[in-house]
């Protein structure tokens, strides 16, 4: 295909680069290739990275914490050197932390049930009021719109920037509509778009003065530091903010070691106030007596401290930015001449957003399927899966090689390529 903008091709050019890419897919079918890029998972190569800490614990180890015995019964709310690390991380007080499992994912899901069934800050249980409506800026992190969608809370789309969510959007509704009682966030390297929110958008959440006194900000810190440069991101933190703003019972933040050291074996925390976490923990301690306080340790043991984890991220950003490169280097190559699309070009995180010509994104992942590579379902980054311009697709880089990543691009171009062509050319 000629490298031109695509809207200035003739009729004529456009049927002859119709057959040209139709030939150029077929021949791509006949390879059969296999690849599932639909999640953000870590590669075998940085799984292999954590592999010692296993070592960390054996039959002969020290299992006392400062909590106590890390094989017994006891300490709920996780052992105090966990708390540290990830305060640490986080920019919290180790006070006003809770270490769980390996599940940041449950402990959100938590924080709703708990609503939905008791209700939090003395107010109405959700599941007795009449409407319950969540923000959820957009395009977003479809695993966040299933859990509210799961507790049946109409979900409303916020437009997003460079910035982070649209705050007078923001605004208007929580201020305005005691339905509203949470907005989704990731505030360092989105889901799919990679964005960091602005000090300025921080600050703007903080100050909130929700109509509803149980609204809550889901701050979703998954990817704190996944870095992609060597200038990591340090924005205003939210309980800095919230503290600041007089506002610190507004928000719950969380993170977690899945992207870090194992996904199926890590370990999640929560930072919330000490009033948020009073209320969090009388559910949490008739639920359970405690969570795998022997994989706290072994983390505790294998990091040491904040830095020590930090710099262990390095070590996969050495891995991960040859992957992302391919992606954005194949896409300026191919895609960025006709003029059709445009991406992010994300400093961390997990995802490159990219934006198809409208009407395309469903044809453009069915076709890829079709060709051997799954890709995260078209829709899945707005809710109830619904994209108004049928546009973003959220790439996936991490899991596959290099080269099998630079096949999967490949088959990926000249999908938009089709999608676009046979838009055109009808």
């Amino acid at each position: 295909m000629e490298a031109k903008l695509l809207q200035s091709y003739t009729q004529e050019e456009l049927r002859a680069a119709l057959r040209e890419t139709k030939e150029a897919y077929e021949a791509f079918q006949a390879k059969q290739l296999s690849l599932n890029m639909a999640r953000g998972v870590p590669g075998s190569d940085q799984l292999d990275l954590t592999a010692a800490m296993l070592d960390t614990l054996s039959a002969d180890s020290d299992p006392v914490s400062e909590g106590g015995d890390v094989r017994n019964y006891g300490v709920l709310t996780g052992i105090p050197e966990a708390k540290k690390l990830f305060a640490d991380i986080l920019g919290a007080d180790p006070d006003e932390m809770f270490i769980a499992g390996n599940s940041s994912l449950e402990l959100m899901f938590t924080c709703l049930q708990i609503a939905f069934v008791r209700g939090i800050a003395g107010c109405q249980p959700w599941c007795r009021q009449e409407k319950i409506k969540f923000l959820c800026p957009v395009p977003g992190y479809d695993r966040h719109f299933a859990v509210s969608g799961y507790f049946g809370a109409e979900m409303i789309p916020v437009p997003t920037d460079e910035n982070g969510p649209d705050m007078a959007t923001v605004k208007q509704y929580v201020e305005n509509d005691p339905a509203v009682k949470g907005i989704w966030c990731i505030p360092i390297y989105a889901n799919p778009t990679g964005i960091v929110y602005s000090d300025e958008t921080v600050r703007a959440f903080a100050a909130l003065k929700p109509a509803a006194k149980d609204f809550r900000i889901f701050w979703d810190n998954a990817y704190v530091i996944h870095t992609l440069t060597d200038q990591p991101a340090k924005p205003l933190t939210i309980n800095q903010a919230c503290a600041e703003a007089g506002n610190p019972d507004i928000f719950y933040q969380f993170m977690s070691t899945s992207k870090i050291t194992f996904p199926g074996a890590g370990v999640a925390a929560m930072n919330t106030s000490k009033t948020n976490m009073q209320e969090f923990v009388k559910a949490i301690g008739i639920m359970t007596i405690g969570y795998d306080k022997i994989n706290q340790l072994r983390h505790v043991r294998f990091f040491g401290n904040a830095d020590n984890m930090r710099a262990h991220m390095e070590k996969h950003r050495a891995l991960l930015v040859p992957k992302f490169n391919t992606v954005l280097n194949t896409l300026e190559k191919e895609i960025a001449p006709l003029g059709i699309a445009s991406w992010t070009n994300p400093k961390g995180g997990y995802f490159i957003s990219f934006n198809a010509p409208k009407g395309t994104a469903k044809r453009i992942v069915q076709l890829c399927k079709e060709g051997g590579v799954t890709l995260t379902g078209a829709g899945a980054t707005y809710p109830y899966g619904n994209d108004p311009d049928d546009s973003n697709i959220r790439i996936a880089p991490t899991f596959p090689t290099v080269e099998k990543l630079a096949q999967a691009m490949e088959l990926f171009c000249i999908c938009v390529k089709l999608a676009a062509l046979e838009q055109l050319a009808k």
